[in-house]
């Protein structure tokens, strides 16, 4: 991948609203977009050159009155990445977990600590998802040391880390990107779990190869409702599914799907909007 090929698509919202950016984040994530930084009153939206059709902004768009204009440029990937980096905050979650990354100055450490390299072609997806996903899993902390985890769209490796971390016997994480997936082995090896972290560009169809105790799915509604019976037939008796990279209104239809999967609902929380559930085979 050329790291400069890319364009900057500038999205002005008035009135803006950090719920208006995150709303139009997950809508233009259906779209090649590849990262996103939220500066008051624009959301700016990254996408590789070869990927860029204007029409498919203007759809996505046009079902937003606050988004009232937009704009096109290209950019310097060198440059980006260090706007990139300094919009990048660390994450803490109940005093446990810490998420940062080598500019991240005075942050304490917790019982996990997870260093990550982030990438230009993506961050750390949604923090509030993230932060919700972290949480859960140190709530299931029986049901993952020892046993086998699986983190989908894995990004960063985040949560793959924080399994592995957790004492996990084996994690599998995979994403779609070729970008994210060799940044995950990386992340993985800087964080000395990378014996335990098998890391794979693919989709949901990778999961066929065996069967877990835990998967791990922070995606956007669609492809959660698309994959969900591939992620059930893999997930073993009594395992846990934890879903999260959605609205609060999107959590009806989610549960819907997976009750006549046969998944038994075990528990949710949200967050400014955003949820994350728990259900259990």
């Amino acid at each position: 991948m050329n790291s400069f090929e890319y364009i900057e698509v500038c999205v002005r919202l008035s009135p803006f609203t950090e719920e208006m950016a995150e709303i139009l984040t997950a809508e233009l994530s259906e779209l090649p977009f590849e990262s996103f930084i939220t500066e008051e009153p624009f959301l700016k939206c990254y996408i590789p050159k070869e990927e860029y059709r204007p029409a498919d902004v203007k759809v996505v768009l046009s079902g937003y009155p606050a988004a009232v204009s937009f704009t096109a440029a290209m950019v310097q990937g060198q440059n980006w990445n260090k706007t990139w980096e300094q919009d990048f905050r660390p994450i803490v979650v109940d005093g446990k977990v810490t998420v940062k990354a080598k500019f991240n100055a005075d942050v304490p450490r917790t019982r996990f600590n997870i260093w990550i390299d982030p990438q230009m072609a993506f961050g750390t997806g949604y923090h509030h998802t993230t932060y919700m996903m972290m949480q859960r899993m140190l709530g299931l902390e029986e049901c993952i040391r020892g046993h086998s985890v699986v983190d989908m769209g894995c990004g960063t490796a985040i949560l793959a880390i924080l399994a592995a971390k957790m004492g996990a016997r084996k994690v599998f994480a995979v994403d779609i990107d070729a970008v994210a997936a060799r940044s995950a082995w990386g992340n993985c090896r800087w964080n000395k779990v990378g014996t335990r972290v098998e890391t794979a560009c693919g989709d949901a169809s990778l999961l066929q190869m065996g069967t877990y105790d835990v998967l791990l799915a922070n995606i956007h509604r669609n492809i959660i409702l698309q994959d969900l019976p591939t992620y059930v037939r893999s997930l073993r008796r009594g395992g846990h599914l934890l879903l999260s990279g959605f609205f609060t209104a999107d959590v009806p239809a989610i549960r819907q799907a997976a009750e006549a999967l046969g998944l038994r609902l075990a528990g949710s929380s949200e967050r400014e909007d955003w949820a994350c559930v728990e259900f259990q085979k």
